[in-house]
């Protein structure tokens, strides 16, 4: 097999000592696949390693690739993605992909994490109460959206009003206040797993906003985009680099 040495260099810093069994039975896909994925496209951008890990990791639950997951949370915590960092990733997929699909990513997270000696549960990063997150999630919102919030809560309809208050609250109250991740990683998680959900393009172009409001500027972007796209193909990836050019001025 013909398979670069970066592409062997990377593979092995996430999966020291691993032994494909692909390998063996498809050994013309790997060199393939290992020579784009781990050279080629780790070779564009400016995401280090960890940011890295935590994009794919978001984007292996929208995408619901349970199997690929647990390997890639493997080379996550290989390279000092911490189990912190990791159950945040999957909480704060379950506002964006919805709890039934995030179910068993959950219970996978906790079993690899255990298997590591990980005493569970992890210390807690709630920074809310229920009297106040309607309030700290509507800051948290203002704060990456900006005035588009106050016009959104102005144009809903009477009968669509718990919607925009279920967002304050619930999606930006209980998860995007939490602590272990930071705004900018959350926000570029949240746009990973909306491009790699497909068929949001709405939202996906309003988070790519958020995105830039926050500082993940079109470089950030276009990087996440490219560092995901041997994961969910060309069709979810073009379709996010179309939602990008349309919102980002040159």
């Amino acid at each position: 097999m013909s398979i670069s040495e970066t592409a062997n260099k990377n593979h092995e810093e996430l999966f020291p000592n691993y032994k494909s069994t692909l390998k063996v039975t498809d050994p013309e896909l790997i060199e393939l696949f290992d020579n784009f994925a781990f050279d080629e496209v780790v070779s564009y951008g400016n995401l280090d390693t960890k940011t890295r890990l935590i994009m794919i990791l978001g984007s292996m639950i929208a995408s619901q690739a349970l199997g690929e997951y647990k390997v890639m949370l493997a080379g996550a915590l290989n390279v000092g993605v911490t189990p912190v960092e990791v159950k945040e990733i999957v909480y704060q997929a379950v506002p964006y992909v919805g709890i039934a699909k995030v179910f068993d990513f959950i219970h996978a997270t906790n079993e690899i994490l255990v298997s590591r000696g990980i005493k569970l549960p992890l210390e807690g990063q709630s920074t809310t109460s229920p009297e106040m997150r309607f309030g700290k999630g509507l800051e948290v919102q203002k704060s990456i959206f900006g005035e588009t919030i106050d016009e959104m809560y102005k144009e809903s309809p009477a009968d669509q009003i718990h919607i925009q208050k279920y967002l304050s609250a619930n999606c930006f109250g209980d998860y995007y206040t939490r602590n272990g991740l930071d705004i900018k990683t959350r926000e570029l998680l949240t746009f990973s797993m909306i491009l790699s959900l497909g068929g949001c393009e709405p939202q996906l172009k309003g988070h790519i906003q958020g995105n830039l409001n926050v500082g993940n500027d079109k470089k950030i972007l276009l990087s996440t985009v490219t560092q995901l796209l041997p994961y969910v193909g060309y069709p979810r990836s073009l379709n996010a680099i179309r939602c990008i050019n349309e919102v980002v001025s040159e």
